[in-house]
């Protein structure tokens, strides 16, 4: 199995904006995008920092629903 990739906030901003994720505006040091759903609009803050926790990065896989093999398709 594959590891997780070592990503910039940016990085992954560039990847959720493929899922139909938009950057609204920065608060301090996060990102905050939106995608609007049938559901309604769902927030994701995303840390603008070079080198991205593992444990973020994986928190902000699980609430978008991206799997590692789909993250390292959109890379």
């Amino acid at each position: 199995m594959a590891k997780l990739p070592i990503l910039s906030g940016r990085d992954l901003a560039k990847i959720l904006s493929r899922l139909d994720y938009v950057h609204i505006r920065t608060h301090g040091s996060h990102m905050i995008l939106v995608k609007q759903t049938e559901k309604g609009k769902k927030t994701i803050p995303v840390p603008n920092h070079k080198e991205l926790a593992k444990g973020t990065l994986k928190a902000i896989m699980n609430q978008v629903g991206l799997k590692l093999d789909d993250l390292l398709n959109l890379l």
